[in-house]
């Protein structure tokens, strides 16, 4: 019985170039296949298709967040309002508190001056006898 037959560089060479070649003869064969341009084809239309979509989310999202913005200037201007109402309230509160002071202060005054009045009169009645 022989012993086994190793293949010299040369032959291992050669049959590595072959494998080579055959493997790029399927690679080919499989970039120039028929069903890959309709998978292409069919990606690129999902992927148009993702990007309209996205562009309509966009949009959306604009319009959403311009009527917030519409809505928050809307608030801002009746919380201003309604601030600018409560100044005028106090303001016209403590105008009607001033006045019924310097009307009550007017009041004593009146009130104070007759009573001085009456006393001075009194004391003259006093004096004079009659």
């Amino acid at each position: 019985m022989s012993g086994y037959k190793f293949d010299d560089l040369q032959e291992r060479q050669k049959n590595a170039a072959a494998a080579k070649k055959a493997m790029l003869e399927r690679f080919r064969s499989a970039a120039q296949a028929p069903d890959l341009e309709v998978q292409r084809q069919k990606r690129a239309a999902i992927h148009e298709a993702r990007l309209a979509r996205m562009a309509e989310r966009e949009a959306a999202k604009k319009v959403r967040e311009a009527e917030l913005a519409a809505a928050a200037a809307r608030a801002a201007e009746l919380a201003a309002q309604a601030e600018r109402e409560a100044e005028e309230a106090k303001a016209r509160a403590a105008a009607e508190k001033a006045d019924r002071e310097a009307m009550l202060e007017a009041e004593q005054k009146a009130a104070r001056d007759a009573r001085y009045a009456a006393r001075k009169a009194d004391k003259k009645v006093r004096r004079r006898g009659y």
